[in-house]
């Protein structure tokens, strides 16, 4: 070898992937090498090209860009490029420009193809890299003029010290003078790192000082036991919503463990921009009727639509919509309960479908059920059945309509207690038939709303544990025929005839990730209920791939967003917000990149179909 090539086969065993490569396989590479020199500002790249090979830079840089003119990236000494062109064998969707005089290695096709089938490791590195272009693409629709999006304060941006925090065995009067010593208005109880408690100016204004309590009293007696919490990654608006709806004005902030990291305040909260929808929320936490709830309800669409507008993540949008939604139907059951007298017996009204995932947009329905706490007589059932029938016409009148296939509380069926749910739920696992399947699938997606938190986990436990193979066979059954509205040769399948035509329906896509990620997640055992949850899960526990469950979580962010922008409009023009999107109104990159999401899905329901026993497929 002479020593040209003996520089290049040095120069590609310091880069990754070739770094991992037999030597004998490095040796040959060389000589299946040209050089190319591109001067500063030289387009060696554009959209529509196709490449001649794999590009790696040898020294110098360039800049990788969308159609629009959008940085996706920028590629440096020992990076590569091309790679979209090789991959799906087509023109590349991209601009490579020098930003500086560039020395390129170009590896020929054939070449690159025999490293991508003899080494998997190397045609992984690559596969993942144009990923990640595509995910900087995807951001790319979601960039805000400003620069920012309303919603993108997390509560942990928000806490700037340690949590001040006293034991249990601490006195009242202890805990008041590290409460002045500090200069806070609140000081959290712990034991061993694990909140207990938590103790206000306030308490000490009310429980102490005007109960006569003597300041050597322990913390114990005037704190308040397992307060509410907010975890690190919640939104700002999440947490002003809790403090609205439970008239409380200090929420401590958790990790993942439960371990208290901080406090965030209302002071902290309403110093956020007016953009942020915490009026409408405050309002409506706020109202004492029914008729002014069903007022402030019909504002969510309004908020929503400027959400949209000023291009807030469709993760975001949705978060907000549930909250919105969870605090119009806490504050509904909450008045409608008052006015009917104690419940007979314990229960936890459920919320379903959605709304349950936190993932509501433009059009949910009403999808509900009620955990009882133990059986009821005549009188007992005649009493939630008022309730039910109350509750859902009010969400009626507030812009929820009810469900099509009558799944919600004010049918007896999904009036049940603890013990009648976990019945219900092991004779769908046993006897999945198609009504069983659907209906497995809608209420393992049950997320407490109102009463006693504890029946519904225990449900909600019992179905994950319950999920049978053969169940989770025909869910996947189910998931194999949401198949999205993509053709042979990458075009999109429309509506043919009717109202719909020249259309495809979004939703069926964003249906069958929903409904991937569930499979995958009952499969991990988890008990997450996002999709985007569902899906780190179930990579977490090795039963999908890392790459698969952040490709459908990109797919699930991408066409979730384009769907709220086909609705938003659609509101905009006085219509009813629907799943039908006409390609004519997207631009090319929205298409390009609704394609490449598709092909996501189907090659993640091709995973599932080759995990299914003889018989399922």
């Amino acid at each position: 070898m002479d020593v040209e090539l003996a520089e290049v086969r040095d120069f590609l065993a310091q880069h990754a992937p070739f770094d991992a490569l037999p030597a004998v396989a490095l040796d040959r590479l060389p000589r299946r090498c040209t050089l190319r020199y591109a001067r500063r500002g030289h387009v060696v790249l554009d959209v529509g090209d196709r490449g001649d090979g794999l590009y790696v830079v040898r020294s110098g840089a360039v800049e990788v860009c969308d159609e629009t003119g959008d940085l996706i990236d920028r590629v440096g000494t020992g990076e590569a490029f091309g790679m979209s062109s090789l991959l799906e064998h087509r023109p590349t969707r991209y601009r490579v420009t020098a930003v500086e005089d560039t020395l390129l290695l170009v590896l020929e096709q054939e070449a690159f193809d025999e490293l991508a089938r003899d080494h998997p490791d190397f045609a992984t590195f690559y596969a993942a890299t144009h990923h990640a272009r595509l995910s900087r693409a995807i951001n790319n629709l979601q960039r805000a003029t400003s620069g920012s999006t309303v919603l993108g304060t997390r509560v942990g941006d928000l806490v700037t010290r340690e949590p001040v925090t006293t034991g249990l065995t601490t006195t009242v009067a202890e805990a008041a003078r590290t409460m002045s010593g500090a200069g806070v208005s609140s000081i959290l109880v712990t034991d061993d790192d694990t909140l207990r408690g938590i103790v206000t100016d306030r308490d000490l204004r009310t429980r102490v000082l005007a109960a006569g309590l003597p300041p050597d009293s322990g913390v114990r007696s005037v704190m308040t036991p397992e307060p509410v919490t907010v975890p690190v990654d919640a939104l700002a608006f999440e947490a002003l919503l809790e403090m609205v709806s439970r008239n409380i004005h200090h929420l401590p902030v958790v990790d993942e463990s439960g371990r208290p990291l901080g406090l965030v305040t209302t002071t902290d909260l309403v110093r956020l921009e007016n953009a942020n929808p915490v009026y409408l929320a405050a309002s409506i936490g706020g109202q004492e009727t029914l008729s002014g709830l069903v007022t402030e309800a019909h504002g969510i669409r309004a908020v929503l639509g400027q959400l949209v507008e000023r291009d807030v993540t469709a993760a975001d949008i949705a978060r907000v919509a549930t909250a919105l939604g969870d605090a119009v139907r806490r504050r509904v059951v909450t008045l409608v309960e008052a006015d009917l007298g104690p419940p007979p017996v314990p229960y936890s009204w459920v919320v379903l479908g959605s709304a349950a995932r936190e993932e509501e947009g433009f059009t949910a329905d009403q999808d509900h059920a009620i955990v009882l706490g133990a059986e009821t007589d005549d009188a007992g059932d005649a009493w939630f059945a008022e309730l039910a029938e109350r509750v859902t016409s009010t969400l009626e009148r507030c812009g929820w309509p009810r469900c099509p296939g009558d799944v919600m509380a004010t049918n007896a069926q999904w009036r049940l207690s603890v013990q009648q749910w976990r019945h219900q739920f092991a004779a769908w696992s046993r006897e999945p038939q198609p009504d069983a399947v659907l209906h497995a699938a809608i209420f393992h997606d049950m997320r407490h709303l109102v009463g006693d938190r504890r029946l519904a986990e225990e449900v909600h436990l019992a179905s994950v544990s319950m999920a049978s193979p053969r169940l989770l066979g025909h869910l996947s059954r189910q998931a194999l025929g949401m198949r999205p509205p993509l053709g042979f040769f990458r075009g999109l399948v429309l509506e043919r005839h009717g109202e719909h035509r020249d259309t495809f329906d979004i939703k069926r896509p964003i249906a069958a990730v929903v409904q991937l990620a569930r499979i995958h997640a009952l499969r991990a055992g988890s008990p997450a209920l996002s999709t985007r949850r569902r899906l780190t899960a179930a990579a977490a526990a090795g039963v999908l791939d890392h790459e698969m469950a952040t490709e459908l979580g990109d797919a699930l962010e991408l066409m979730s967003y384009l769907r709220l922008h086909h609705q938003a409009a659609q509101a905009r023009a006085g219509q009813q917000p629907d799943n039908n999107v006409a390609p004519a109104d997207l631009t090319q990159r929205q298409r390009r990149h609704l394609r490449d999401s598709f092909e996501i899905v189907l090659s993640a329901q091709q995973s599932l179909s080759g995990r299914l026993a003889p018989g399922f497929e």
